[in-house]
């Protein structure tokens, strides 16, 4: 949000707990509103090949402006721009927290515990096949 707020003059904050305040308004957003909305618009972001999933975002942005006093996102642009950089801050962290550059040399190990002391009984001779 600071990144966001410091790169584009549609962006405003009064002071840090705004910012604060807005970061936790998002994640309510994006974790109450979001899968709604994107079930709702799945036929445009298919179509879009995800990119109306940034509008949604850019929704969401400008909304949690409108709720939280001491945040102002001024228009539409300035949300698609907020939540470009929120979205890429967000990735950069990731992978620099991770430590961890997307990697081709992905190990699959399947462990199998098969317990082979099971009775027979001699009345039934017919194969058994273990699933």
């Amino acid at each position: 949000m600071l990144v966001a707020a410091h790169t584009s003059e549609g962006i405003k904050y009064d002071n840090m707990g705004a910012l604060f305040a807005v970061v936790i308004m998002l994640s309510v957003l994006n974790l109450v509103l979001k899968p709604l909305l994107i079930l709702f618009t799945l036929p445009f972001v298919v179509l879009s090949l995800g990119l109306g999933l940034w509008f949604i975002n850019a929704l969401l942005f400008l909304l949690a402006g409108k709720l939280v006093s001491g945040f102002e996102v001024a228009s539409f642009p300035s949300a698609l721009w907020g939540a470009l950089v929120v979205s890429l801050t967000s990735v950069l962290t990731n992978v620099l927290l991770s430590g961890k550059i997307l990697s081709s040399n992905v190990k699959v190990s399947v462990n199998r515990n098969v317990r082979h002391d099971r009775r027979m009984d001699r009345r039934d001779d017919n194969d058994i096949i273990d699933i």
